[in-house]
Order: C-alpha cells, then structure tokens, then sequence
C-alpha cells in the first residue's frame, strides 16, 4: 500500500533491520498482504525522516528475507511465498562468491531446459567420461575450439590448440613457461588479480606499466623492455578487468611492433572477447602476431563462471610440448565431462544462445546503470559486467566496500588489481552473477546516493 508509514519507535535494533521488521511484522498481521506495493524508498524515507541509504538497506533486507521483490520500472511489491520446485528440492543451497566478475546468469525456461538437454545428452556415455583422457581434449573437442575460436577470427592449425581446465590454470603453465623465478613479466599497472597470485605463486616479479585510455602507454612498454628485459608482457586487452578498458586496433599494432622489437611474448588473456558480437570487436593479439602471442580464451564469462574450461591457442608447434608438458603436471587434465558439456553446447547452438542472453542482460542492466549512477562517477562499458568506480573524498575504499556489504552484489576494494604502485580510492562493482535486474536497481540507487554523501552522513542511521 502506497501509504504504509511502519512505526520504528518501540524497536532497538539499527532501523534498517527495524524496517524489515515491520514488514514481516505487517504481512504476518494482514496489514500488507500479497501484491500490495510499498512506498518508493525515497518516499518512505521522507515520511519517516530518515537518510534513504537506510530506507534502501531495509527493502534489501526484505528482499533477502523472501518477504518483498522489486519489478524493473513498477515498484516494490509484497510477494507470494515462493513455490519450491520439485527438481531442485534436493540440493542445498550454493554459496556465491560475489567478489568475482560473473555474468548474468540465465533465467528463460526454455533456455535452462535447452542446456539440461545438453547435459543428459552427455551423460548418456558417463561410464566412459569417468576415465582418464588423453590431455588437449579429442578431435570432436578440437573441432568445437575451433568453431567457437572463429569466431574471433582464428584459424589456428589445431595442433596449436588445446582444451585446459579453465583460463587460470592455463595461465599458470604459460608463465612457468616463459619466466624463471626472480625474472620480470609485465602487466597493466590495473590488472587481473588471478595474474598477481600466479606470479606471486611461481616467485616471478609482476610489473605493472601506466595506462591512458587506449591501454598501456607504448613509451613506457618500450622503456621497460629496455630496462627490464621482460620474459613476457600479459594483457586483459578487451572489456579489461577491472577497468572495462578496451585496447582500440591502433594501440594493439603499436604493442606488437614493440613486442616484435624485444622478442617479448604475449600473453593473451582473452576471457571477455567473445562478448562483442563477430565482427564488432577488435582483433585479438593472437590474430595480429601469432608467432607472439599464448592466446587464452576462457569460457568463464562468456557462458557460465563455473565452466572450467579454456581453449589456449599455443604461437607455433614447437610451444605444444612445454605447454603439454606443464599443464599436466599441474593439472592431469580437464574434466571429460565439463569438456563433453562444451562440445555439445557449441555444436548444438546452445552456448550461442547463451552469449546472446549475458550480451542483451548485459546491456540492460548497464542502461540502469547509465539512468541511476552520477555522470563521471565510474567507468563502463555496454557489455561489461561491472565498472570501476573512483571514490570522491572523503570515501575510502575500505569504508565503501563495507558500506556496500548489504546491497547484494560485490564490491572490491582497487587493492586487488594494482600489479605496481599504491593502490588509488577506487572499487570494482558488479552487476552480473546470481542477482536479478531489480537487485541491481536497488544496489545501483544505493551505491549512487553513496557516492554523493559523505561517509558520515551515508551511515547516520545504520
């Protein structure tokens, strides 16, 4: 009811907790019953005399509860206690790691059905995925790389390409490849945090270089390839993590002429490429020198994040032993039956079907963030999963990383991703995962009325 006015005088607790209080304590007395729409948080904390943060913090914890849903452009609505569903009543609830970058993840029925197909297709030969495989994958695998790899333009010879059990540990063998311990590899000076722990792992020195808009600055590369004699540079060089930064076609060319100069190898960590439709994006490194460059193109992100499964195009036959040779040290190989999931998913159009989902989820919910977030506040791109956000003062990002906890979606402080140099008052924060639009709404209002208070007054009434 677009009147309801909750009374918070009799409770001691912080009056965002007090607020979903009275709604589980209204429906529970008939006061609010099913479809019933609240007040637009903004209002409700007028009416109340409250900061809207805590009015925002109250609805989510609602939601949280079960108790309330919010509908994109409609409001917020007491909601019908969920039906559980038969199929999936035996399995427990999964924890989400909410500080990773996922994507959107798929809510169409059809789709979700088209996908379990997949899996009971493939489970049709269980026995025999339950053994162990020869490494890279088998020809039916190799001839899904290959379709899946075209569409970024690469027609490798498919004894260069090989399945792994997902981008990091691809990474990890690469970079035992190429760097000793106490030899250099340089990055972005805003990076990948996987490429921190794997370099930090294998005892090898990360070196960060200083980025403009277009990437890492050319004159810098060239400087530190002097200075440094790098083993290898390693590059996010589309929809970058954290930064969204894409690498323009100019910058890219301008990279490999140093590279080229150096004799230094590019590693290619290509996890977002497939996000920008075929023939919209820009040529991978692996398409511009791939005498150069290790290609690694994750599935992570660009169909599910619990896919672990990565094609790695290796720059020439020679590369295949050493890469054969360290990845099965480390990790035997990859799941038959992940990789079986994968093959079928590519050749009957399903993991097509699911990039188009995370592009067009992607893209809407990035529009909310254009509609709610403050011009200039962060950066973004249409088909990223999140954006970096540079805090104004006062804010720390240790402070609005936990004044974010209760929203729902991840927020990382910008310590995780600097390979060199202090770490600026910045954050990461996502918009993909297991949340819904309506969430990201919710958190998006209340990141960006953060964002224009001071601290003090954002968490006056917690």
């Amino acid at each position: 009811m677009a009147d309801w006015r909750p009374d918070l005088s009799n409770s001691d607790k912080p009056r965002y907790l007090a607020i979903a209080d009275a709604i589980a304590d209204d429906i529970g007395a008939g006061r609010l019953v099913i479809g019933d729409r609240l007040p637009p948080q903004r209002k409700l904390a007028k009416r109340l005399e409250i900061d809207f943060t805590t009015v925002a913090r109250g609805y989510v914890e609602a939601q949280k509860r079960g108790l309330i849903e919010s509908k994109v452009g409609q409001g917020t609505f007491v909601r019908d206690k969920p039906r559980p569903r038969r199929s999936l009543q035996s399995f427990p609830p999964r924890p989400v790691d909410l500080s990773m970058n996922l994507p959107p993840e798929p809510d169409d029925p059809e789709l979700i059905a088209r996908m379990q197909a997949g899996v009971d297709y493939v489970a049709r030969d269980i026995v025999s995925l339950l053994r162990y495989q020869g490494f890279g994958g088998t020809q039916a695998d190799k001839d899904a790389a290959s379709s899946w790899l075209g569409r970024r333009a690469l027609v490798p010879a498919q004894d260069r390409v090989f399945v792994s059990p997902g981008a990091h540990p691809a990474l990890v063998g690469i970079v035992s490849i190429l760097a000793k311990p106490g030899e250099t590899i340089l990055s972005e000076a805003i990076t990948y945090p996987g490429i921190r722990s794997i370099a930090a792992q294998l005892g090898v020195d990360l070196v960060g270089l200083p980025m403009d808009d277009d990437g890492i600055e050319p004159q810098a590369l060239s400087d530190a390839c002097t200075k440094l004699k790098p083993k290898a540079i390693y590059l996010n060089p589309t929809l970058q993590n954290p930064t969204t930064l894409t690498i323009p076609d100019q910058r890219r060319r301008e990279i490999v002429a140093i590279a080229r100069r150096y004799h230094i190898p590019i590693i290619e960590d290509d996890a977002y490429g497939f996000i920008h439709e075929h023939g919209h994006g820009h040529s991978p490194f692996a398409a511009i020198a791939p005498d150069l460059t290790w290609h690694v193109a994750g599935l992570a992100k660009c169909i599910g994040a619990g896919l672990r499964a990565a094609y790695v195009v290796v720059p020439d036959s020679r590369s295949a032993w050493p890469f054969t040779s360290a990845l099965r040290a480390a990790t035997v190989m990859a799941s038959p039956f992940t990789v079986a999931l994968v093959t079928r998913w590519i050749e009957d159009g399903t993991a097509d079907t699911m990039l188009r989902f995370i592009r067009a989820e992607t893209t809407a919910r990035q529009k909310l963030v254009a509609e709610i977030m403050p011009k200039g506040s962060y950066r973004a791109d249409p088909l990223s999963f999140n954006m970096w956000v540079p805090l104004p003062n006062p804010w720390t990002r240790s402070g609005f990383v936990e004044h974010m906890r209760s929203t729902g979606i991840g927020v990382v402080a910008s310590d995780a991703f600097v390979a060199s140099g202090t770490a600026p008052e910045a954050v990461r924060i996502c918009i993909g995962g297991p949340v819904n639009r309506a969430q990201v709404k919710s958190g998006l209002e209340y990141t960006a009325h953060a964002l224009t208070e001071s601290p003090a007054l954002a968490s006056r009434f917690l």
